[in-house]
């Protein structure tokens, strides 16, 4: 299966499909040997850990479709990556899609904001006309290679125009094609447990912790009707306190192993990089029998 066909079987099934955000290849694979379904590649997380600036459009093409590569590379899950605005005009959607596709995710998300774009929860968000997002989500989706290649619209509308604009632009992209659609940063409970009613269609709903967006349960989600929910920067959250916690015990008293009760054992990092099997492939290629004609050469 390819690794749209395999995301797509996910959203199929019953429930809730659970993304958490992963800001490099380590982080994705703790996800995966988490048991949970995807990887979500975002904007914000791999702006941060790459380059160490914040989402406000720093980040280029390539240097996010290498991100998408080396993550998918390292987990056999779905992986759902950020696109942002497409990276700029018509072909250069076309481009983000085919070098996201060709990096092996199983989907993209591609927004309405102009180019640069903002962090989704940032203030000063301006958007591109809606019938200029709709022929950016008809130039990706001709230009997928795998009909499987999951695309998800994304608008950024409740903050410029309000949530009935929203709605409205949510239910257009859907119309064109989209498989699943987002409404970035609603406000309210209200407006979270509306959205899937009001749009009908497979809804992502954003679950970033201190962002404007109430955070419901994942099992009250699925209940309202939502088919992804996304948790995009908690790995960097998480990772950014334990490394400060670590510089301090460092600089304070000289030594890091008195943490060590929250941390993974080396011998836990050795298994989840796969380094037995590692260097087991020199014996297990020696005892391998060799083919027919092969032996006695």
């Amino acid at each position: 299966m390819s690794p749209g066909q395999r995301l797509r079987e996910l959203l199929r099934r019953n429930g809730l499909v659970r993304s958490l955000g992963a800001h490099d290849a380590f982080t994705a694979k703790i996800v995966q040997a988490a048991g949970l379904e995807t990887v979500f590649v975002g904007g914000f997380g791999s702006s941060a850990s790459l380059l160490g600036l914040p989402d406000v459009g720093f980040l280029t093409l390539t240097e996010m479709a290498d991100q998408v590569a080396r993550i998918c590379d390292a987990v056999d899950i779905p992986v759902v990556a950020d696109g942002d605005t497409g990276h700029g005009d018509l072909h250069n959607v076309v481009r983000t899609v085919r070098l996201f596709e060709k990096a092996g995710a199983a989907g993209i998300l591609l927004e309405d904001q102009v180019t640069p774009k903002r962090c989704g929860h940032f203030q000063g968000k301006q958007l591109i006309p809606a019938d200029d997002m709709v022929l950016k989500l008809r130039a990706a989706l001709d230009a997928r290679n795998d009909d499987d290649f999951v695309i998800v619209a994304r608008t950024d509308a409740r903050a410029v125009e309000g949530f009935e604009q929203a709605v409205e632009r949510a239910r257009l992209y859907a119309e064109v094609g989209a498989d699943v659609c987002f409404i970035e940063a609603p406000q309210s409970e209200e407006e979270v447990r509306a959205i899937p009613r009001l749009v009908g269609h497979p809804m992502l709903i954003n679950m970033l912790t201190g962002g404007l967006t109430p955070i419901l349960p994942a099992d009250e989600l699925e209940q309202l009707g939502y088919k992804i929910a996304v948790y995009p920067i908690a790995s960097l959250l998480v990772t950014g306190a334990a490394m400060r916690r670590l510089a301090e015990e460092l600089s304070t008293r000289g030594r890091v192993d008195t943490l060590a009760d929250q941390m993974l054992t080396f011998d836990e990092v050795k298994r989840l990089l796969g380094l037995p099997e590692v260097l087991g492939l020199r014996q297990r290629l020696s005892e391998a029998p060799l083919p027919p004609g092969e032996a006695g050469r």
